[in-house]
C-alpha cells in the first residue's frame, strides 16, 4: 500500500493535511461556531471543494476532447453548503457554475450537464445527500 496523504492533528481541532508526493500542505480547522479557530477549511468544506473540483476535472476533459471544440478555461464555481443538524452532516451541496461565454451549443451545454453529474467524488458520496447544480452560460 502506498501512502498518498499524511494527515497530523495539531490540537485545537486543527489538521495538518499533507500530499506526500508533493509535500504540499493544508490546514483544517473547525469553525468557530463548533469550538475550533476558524482560520482555514473546515473538513466539510473541503469536502465540498473536492466534489466541485471532481466536477471541473471531468468537465474539463469533456472539453479537451478534439470532438467538442470548447473550453471551459476560467470558470468560476460558487458552492454553498447546506447541513443537517441532526444527525450532523451535508445535507445538500449547491454548486452555481460561472460558465465562460464561449457560446456553447446546446449539445454541448447537456454534455457538460450530463458530465457534471457523473464525476467520480459525485458517485462516492451517499445519495441521500443532494447535489444540485446551477449553470450559467
Amino acid at each position: 500500500m502506498v501512502e498518498t496523504i499524511r494527515t497530523a492533528y495539531l490540537g485545537e481541532l486543527r489538521t495538518e493535511v499533507m500530499h506526500v508526493k508533493s509535500g504540499y500542505r493544508l490546514i483544517t480547522d473547525v469553525p468557530k461556531e463548533r469550538g475550533g479557530m476558524g482560520e482555514s477549511y473546515s473538513p466539510t468544506y473541503l469536502f465540498c471543494a473536492s466534489l466541485v473540483s471532481s466536477i471541473l476535472s471531468v468537465l474539463g476533459g469533456v472539453a479537451k476532447s478534439p470532438d467538442f471544440k470548447g473550453s471551459i478555461d476560467g470558470t468560476i464555481v460558487r458552492t454553498t453548503k447546506v447541513m443537517n443538524d441532526k444527525p450532523e452532516m451535508v445535507a445538500e451541496i449547491i454548486m452555481e457554475f460561472d460558465m465562460p461565454k464561449n457560446n456553447f451549443t446546446d449539445e454541448q451545454k447537456k454534455i457538460l450537464e450530463a458530465s457534471a453529474r457523473n464525476s467520480q467524488v459525485g458517485r462516492s458520496v451517499s445519495t441521500t445527500m443532494k447535489q444540485t447544480l446551477i449553470f450559467h452560460y
